[in-house]
């Protein structure tokens, strides 16, 4: 098998209103790929079924350097958590093709 070689998954749960601008800014950011699936999920703030199309939910799922990672993540926090939902964490992953992240 090849190498691994290892890298950060910042997973970003958030409102489908603000994907395009998320995907933006983690594109300016560094990130190089990510995967955006539309998910339903429930917090303190309440349930989001995803019924209607303000009430969509996606989660954002990048591989990326530890440091890509915490840049997204900070300007997530600064730049949208204060209006809209959001939730993120990270996880240590290792990867086969690091040129592809």
């Amino acid at each position: 098998m090849s190498p691994k070689h290892p890298k950060t998954l910042l997973v970003i749960a958030a409102e489908a209103a603000i994907e395009r601008a998320l995907l933006r800014e983690a594109r300016e950011l560094g990130a190089q790929a990510w995967t955006v699936t539309d998910v339903r999920s429930a917090g303190i703030e309440g349930l989001r079924e995803g019924q209607w199309e303000a009430d969509r939910t996606v989660e954002i799922r990048l591989v990326c350097e530890p440091d890509v990672a915490d840049a997204i993540a900070a300007q997530v926090l600064a730049e949208y958590a204060p209006n809209y939902q959001v939730a993120m964490y990270f996880a240590a992953v290792s990867v086969l093709r690091p040129d592809h992240f």
